[in-house]
């Protein structure tokens, strides 16, 4: 029942809500406190960007440190094996650190590794003209779309420490120990006369690396004759080429074929159970989401702080 006072109480239809008063300034109010609230949220983003630079920063030098990183290779001296057509110098691949974390460089895998002085860099890199390019260059040859340094080499681990190598047998075969390797990945082969070398007994902590591209590969046959008789350390091997990542469609895992034959003779390591094996494979991603999960809950708490 409507009062006939007057200033006496609104008819109120049921059903539906008050409307604001505006004479009160409420609406305008409410409409400023949005805008506050907009505005803090862009000014917190803008303060947090910083510092969620740098963490990414750090997570990514401490993945490509030890674990995952990408190099362009735009040498050809591991033809077909890495580039799928002559003359191609487009792939794009990923070396997995983890595994020699746990062992050596066995014979058959490729590997990416730091050359020694006495080799002549395969490619020309231009030093960086400041601390930006020189970020930039850093930053693509993290992801692999920059060449890698000027010491830095990919070839494939033929021979290790105490094994003699040399070429060739009657058939103009590498061999190891007196047996020939089985290297179905060689690509263009030298003439047979030009293939003779050693024999080169590997030094403790070495190894003997040839590219699958033989005759365009200059490996450890073209510094025989150096203090190191052509090996590497294998203290400067960043890690095994595992994975061609670009171009797509060459996409997928790089084979470590048993070229000496150590399995069937039985004398091969053993291997880590698939278990170990798989926890290896996705411990850089494990390392990358434990990273990114504390990041993300701080984040949406900055963003919705709880109700006090």
């Amino acid at each position: 029942m409507s009062s006939d006072r007057p200033g006496g109480p609104a008819d109120v239809v049921p059903g539906e809500p008050d409307e604001p008063d505006d004479s009160t300034g409420a609406a305008p109010a409410a409409d400023a406190a949005r805008r506050r609230r907009g505005g803090a949220k862009k000014g917190s983003l803008l303060r947090e960007l910083p510092v969620l630079l740098l963490i990414a920063f750090v997570l990514a030098l401490v993945v490509k440190t030890f674990f995952v990183q990408a190099f362009f290779i735009p040498s050809g001296s591991m033809e077909q094996t890495l580039h799928g057509c002559t003359g191609c110098t487009g792939d794009r691949v990923l070396v997995n650190k983890v595994p020699y974390w746990f062992g050596e460089p066995e014979p058959g895998d490729i590997v990416v590794f730091r050359g020694p002085d006495t080799w002549t860099p395969e490619i020309a890199v231009d030093d960086p003209d400041n601390w930006f390019t020189g970020a930039l260059l850093w930053l693509g040859r993290t992801i692999g779309v920059a060449p890698p340094s000027e010491d830095d080499f990919v070839k494939r681990v033929i021979a290790t420490e105490g094994q003699t190598v040399q070429c060739c047998d009657v058939e103009g075969r590498v061999t190891v120990d007196g047996e020939p390797l089985d290297e179905p990945y060689i690509h263009e082969d030298s003439p047979i006369e030009s293939r003779p070398f050693g024999p080169v007994t590997v030094p403790e902590g070495r190894l003997w690396v040839m590219g699958d591209h033989r005759s365009a590969s200059a490996d450890s046959r073209s510094h025989v004759g150096d203090q190191y008789a052509g090996t590497i350390a294998v203290d400067d091997v960043i890690g095994k080429a595992a994975v061609i990542v670009w171009p797509l469609d060459r996409f997928g895992l790089l084979d470590s074929p048993d070229i000496q034959g150590l399995e069937a003779s039985g004398t091969v390591p053993p291997v880590a159970p698939v278990g170990a094996a798989g926890a290896v494979a996705v411990l850089p991603w494990a390392v990358g989401l434990a990273g990114a999960v504390p990041l993300t809950a701080w984040r949406r708490v900055r963003r919705n702080p709880p109700p006090r």
